[in-house]
């Protein structure tokens, strides 16, 4: 075992002396503790998205599926809850958005390209509406893809992920 004795010289205070035994101090106490896939604490979430403005309801989801409101986020795992949104047909929309808003996707051929406003999509696959705002607030990569599949929408308030047990979420509580 090492000891080191430092002496301090204050004007005021006279002489200070200091033992110090080099063995008893860790310097490594505190370790940043990164998240990985294994070691994330992954739960199933049950969201109703009835009376919701889309937006709002995406961002919130986005957050959830990403992790972000988990004390041990990293930005390059995915960390985050799979999350369960019900009643997707119930989203709302402000303003003359129904009707104008339009989703466009091509085909691939040429002059391909086609488009349905958003009323025509929910009469169609209402729960694509909610998949492609979510999707849009994703990282562009491979992370990003990843996490879109911790993404289920149900039309109505019945779902088939019973068996994992999802815990209702209150969107209020996320800032």
């Amino acid at each position: 075992m090492k000891t080191r004795c430092y002496i301090f010289a204050a004007p005021n205070f006279g002489i200070l002396l200091s033992y110090l035994n080099l063995n008893e101090v860790d310097t490594l106490s505190y370790k940043t503790v990164s998240a990985n896939k294994e070691s994330a604490d992954k739960k199933w979430l049950l969201v109703d998205a009835e009376g919701e403005t889309l937006g709002r309801l995406a961002s919130k989801v986005a957050q959830l599926i990403r992790g972000k409101h988990k004390p041990n986020f990293t930005p390059h795992a995915d960390c985050g809850d799979n999350v369960i949104v019900i009643n997707a047909e119930k989203v709302q929309l402000t303003g003359n958005k129904w009707s104008e808003k339009q989703y466009i996707r091509h085909t691939g051929y040429p002059g391909g390209q086609r488009s349905l406003t958003a009323e025509e999509l929910r009469e169609k696959r209402p729960m694509r509406i909610v998949e492609m705002a979510v999707k849009g607030m994703l990282p562009k990569n491979k992370l990003g893809n990843q996490l879109y599949k911790n993404l289920k929408v149900v039309v109505g308030s019945e779902h088939n992920h019973e068996a994992q047990k999802p815990e209702k979420f209150n969107l209020e509580s996320i800032k």
